[in-house]
């Protein structure tokens, strides 16, 4: 059974992702670092040079791709949740954690990070993260079968509850 990881960027998908591997002496799968080395370029390249549809092409087939492993955690991008076939993939032997934060704690968090590309043309930060999140929290609410809140939990604390939720899955 894998433990996947879902939510907007700044959520604390990879640190819990990493957290919980270790925990639970599983390996850690980050989609989008397996999307860099897939292509060869970071993901600003990629979408620089060959558009987000390109990198989303390249995305589902990753998805697909960890979608075959067993016991592992999926530190899935932001936007895996776009296409409804990547969730379809993603849910074959999983659970789906959907790790949620405020926008201004988002903003708070990834102000900084030149790892991804603007998704909106013409927007502040904050306002990008807005409009994204809203158009998106209906798609991980649906993709997700556990939402953790964690605007006021450490990682740490983060991965504890998930390990909980799947010992009471599992009993």
């Amino acid at each position: 059974m894998n433990i996947v990881l879902i939510g907007y960027r700044g959520t604390g998908k990879s640190v819990v992702g990493e957290l919980l591997a270790a925990r639970l002496r599983m390996q850690c799968i980050g989609m989008d670092t397996e999307i860099v080395k897939r292509a060869g370029m970071s993901i600003p390249e990629i979408v620089e040079k060959y558009g987000w549809e390109k990198f989303r092409d390249i995305e589902s087939e990753e998805a697909r791709e960890v979608s075959g492993f067993d016991n592992v955690v999926i530190d899935t991008g932001g936007g895996v949740i776009e296409r409804p076939k990547n969730i379809e993939a993603l849910k074959i032997n999983s659970r789906i954690f959907w790790l949620k934060a405020s926008v201004d704690e988002i903003v708070s968090r990834i102000h900084g990070d030149t790892e991804r590309p603007a998704l909106t043309a013409g927007k502040t930060f904050t306002e990008e993260v807005t409009e994204v999140l809203e158009r998106r929290i209906p798609k991980y609410k649906s993709a997700a079968k556990y939402e953790i809140d964690t605007d006021e939990l450490t990682p740490e604390q983060v991965a504890d509850r998930i390990i909980k939720i799947c010992k009471m899955d599992s009993a």
